[in-house]
């Protein structure tokens, strides 16, 4: 990695800083807080500097992120940085030793929800699109960086605006900007998720004639997916990872006198390259049919899917994982290539055919707890990785 580029990673800190406090002190957790202001801070850094950006509506017209987009002078493929601006909640307020909103720097720490995921991320990628704009004719193919919301809820509404949006040149692989100096994240688990709607007869809980009402029989069904086998690893489909399923909800009842007749229960399955959505489809209704064969009821056990997503994994020779992992060894890191246990925006492109890393920057603590912080003094140093990275990618350096 040059010299200067090194150099002028620096000089951008504090100025990705400035920008990602006033995106912390914005507060935009997902689905609580409106997200007009923290895409108002992006909105007129962007402007400011005269670089090329759209809002991206969802199909109800909401605002769910910005694009923006830096054409090369050169034919070539499109690569895009992506990081949410969208937060997750700050569960115990009083819990924090700051205000979750506070954006300060103590010690070398960047504090606040969204410092790490991904406000520092998407001030550092605005920047970038800002140091490669000037030197746009000598490029190939072309940039966009997504900024978006809706990411913490689960709906990726930005990412799918961006992928359902005509105008938007189809990107040939995508790097997310979530946290973590040892790792590039190049896989996922992928995910089957239903609700299971488990009836019995209702009726009062003080009659004499014994009713096995609906909490009992879903609770049965849970003690069946627990006692389901799922394979181990496959060292033959070369996934690290096993897949996993959890009962991640359970609903029913109401009151003390009445025994339910209804009780809901949320299945969330981890899929693998060895186990994929159809299995875990298959396991679970091989459950459901078990239980009404065991504890009979009026009405069946219905299961209604709700998400499926593919799992995921780039090989290191693989783009962008390459440019990245490259990058990062020539600035004298060493980050290993992981697959994630969690899923993220990767299965989603992953769906639609376009490769991407879900990974890599500054350390952190507190993702998702309580005092989330960024560390900062990788930060130029992260910097500089993604910037050689993209210019790798663009045919530029």
């Amino acid at each position: 990695m040059s010299e200067n580029l090194q150099q002028a990673a620096r000089a951008r800190t504090a100025s990705v800083v400035e920008l990602a406090q006033e995106l912390i002190r914005r507060p935009s957790r997902a689905g609580i807080d409106d997200y007009g202001p923290v895409l108002a801070v992006l909105e007129d850094w962007l402007a400011a500097r005269a670089l090329p950006h759209r809002r991206l509506r969802d199909d109800a017209g909401a605002l769910v992120g910005l694009l923006v987009e830096i054409p090369g002078g050169h034919p070539g493929a499109w690569w895009t940085l992506d990081a949410c601006v969208d937060t997750a909640p700050y569960s115990d307020e009083a819990a924090w030793s700051f205000p979750p909103a506070c954006g300060e720097v103590v010690d070398g720490w960047l504090l606040g929800r969204g410092s790490a995921d991904s406000k520092l991320a998407a001030a550092m990628f605005c920047h970038i699109a800002a140091d490669l704009m000037p030197r746009a004719a000598d490029l190939s193919g072309g940039l966009a960086v997504l900024l978006d919301v809706d990411e913490h809820t689960g709906g990726f509404g930005g990412a799918r605006a961006y992928l359902a949006d005509e105008a938007a040149i189809r990107p040939a692989g995508v790097m997310i900007g979530y946290p973590g100096l040892k790792e590039v994240v190049v896989g996922g688990r992928g995910l089957w998720r239903a609700m299971i709607t488990v009836h019995a007869p209702s009726g009062h809980s003080g009659a004499t004639k014994a009713v096995v009402n609906a909490i009992s029989r879903a609770t049965h069904l849970v003690r069946l997916l627990d006692a389901a086998e799922l394979p181990g690893l496959d060292a033959a489909s070369g996934f690290p990872l096993p897949p996993k399923l959890s009962v991640t909800a359970f609903h029913g009842g109401q009151g003390f006198s009445v025994t339910p007749d209804r009780c809901e229960l949320n299945i969330d399955v981890r899929t693998t390259a060895n186990f994929d959505a159809h299995d875990a489809e298959t396991l679970v209704r091989k459950a459901v049919v078990e239980l009404d064969t065991q504890l009979p009821a009026p009405a069946p056990t219905e299961v209604t899917p709700v998400a499926t997503w593919p799992p995921f994994r780039l090989t290191e020779d693989q783009q962008p994982a390459a440019a990245l992992l490259n990058a990062a060894t020539k600035a004298g890191l060493s980050p290993r290539a992981k697959t994630a246990g969690p899923s993220n925006i990767g299965n989603l492109l992953a769906a639609e055919g376009i490769p991407a890393t879900a990974g890599f920057g500054v350390p952190y603590e507190g993702l998702h707890g309580i005092d989330e912080r960024a560390r900062l003094a990788e930060l130029p140093t992260v910097y500089a990785i993604y910037h050689q990275a993209v210019l790798s990618l663009l045919r530029a350096g």
